[in-house]
């Protein structure tokens, strides 16, 4: 007899791996920190097209031979030979002496731009990226609990929470830039998660009125089995046009398409794997369930 895979039962592996994830994107936070774009941290962004072909890495070591640092070296691949350099704050003549060592190595044919950016213009894009957040936390909790029921929109709004740390774990342990771009790309990724695990609680909700002989969390993998290939479909469907993003949409695209790209793989997850056996925890203390559990359980097991 086949069996089916059970996705609530080893609950506790799941959670740990999740646990483990974000445990060490806190570690390496204080260890090594995160590194922020100029737009969080402050500094001066130079936007130039140059004359003659150069990589990334060519740019990068003739402006660090020259002794500037914290350079981040983008090439925007919609327009031959233009760059973006960013670098810590510069003075206006430490300006002109960086474009001018670009031009001497590499001649410089247009000059599109010179932004400096203040620290405080980071701290209004995370406060107003957390204040988004949350009032999307109230609104998805608000709306789960009137349209399915309150626990779970406890347990979907624990699996955003997940994704929202698991994402911003990976973004520090690979060491990529945190920019708006992946401020933009997180609070995106949250209708994907949402999308999913509400088709797998509507399920649960359904199947729960015919329960018969089985236990909750028995009901609940058979309602995750009904919508697996519904699941797969949409995670493969979303992540391929994001995948193209990020192979070939250019440098500019670079840090939204990697966010969603993680966000999306854990949104995925997180709907199976920790919102389903977070309800299922839940909904197993209550009486009648309880009772189901200690009747069926052991049948099941």
């Amino acid at each position: 007899m086949n069996r089916k895979f059970d996705f609530i039962k080893p609950k506790m592996i799941w959670f740990s791996i999740s646990l483990l994830i974000i445990i060490l994107g806190v570690v390496a936070f204080f260890i090594k920190g995160a590194r922020f774009g100029i737009d969080f941290t402050g500094g001066t962004s130079i936007d130039v097209v140059l004359e003659k072909n150069a990589t990334v890495s060519e740019v990068r070591k003739v402006l660090e031979k020259e002794g500037f640092e914290q350079l981040i070296v983008q090439k925007i691949e919609t327009q031959k030979g233009e760059f973006i350099v960013k670098t810590k704050t510069l003075t206006k003549d430490q300006e002109a002496t960086l474009i001018n060592v670009l031009d001497k190595e590499f001649g410089v044919k247009e000059i599109k731009g010179v932004k400096t950016v203040s620290p405080t213009w980071g701290t209004q894009i995370t406060s107003s990226a957390l204040r988004a957040l949350l009032i999307s936390f109230a609104i998805v909790l608000l709306y789960i609990s009137l349209r399915l029921e309150f626990k779970m929109g406890v347990a979907a709004l624990i699996a955003l929470v997940h994704d929202v740390l698991a994402t911003l774990s990976v973004y520090i342990l690979v060491g990529r830039e945190i920019t708006p771009a992946t401020v933009a790309a997180v609070l995106t990724l949250l209708g994907y998660s949402l999308y999913d695990t509400i088709v797998v609680f509507h399920r649960i909700k359904e199947n729960a009125k015919t329960i018969g002989k089985r236990t909750y969390a028995s009901m609940a993998n058979d309602s995750i089995h009904q919508v697996f290939m519904r699941w797969v479909n949409t995670l493969v469907t979303t992540l391929i046009p994001i995948i193209s993003i990020f192979f070939f949409g250019g440098e500019t695209l670079t840090d939204f398409a990697f966010a969603l790209l993680v966000g999306v793989t854990s949104g995925g997850y997180s709907s199976l794997f920790i919102a389903a056996p977070l309800l299922v925890l839940m909904k197993e203390r209550e009486p009648y369930y309880a009772t189901l559990k200690k009747k069926y359980g052991q049948e099941a097991a």
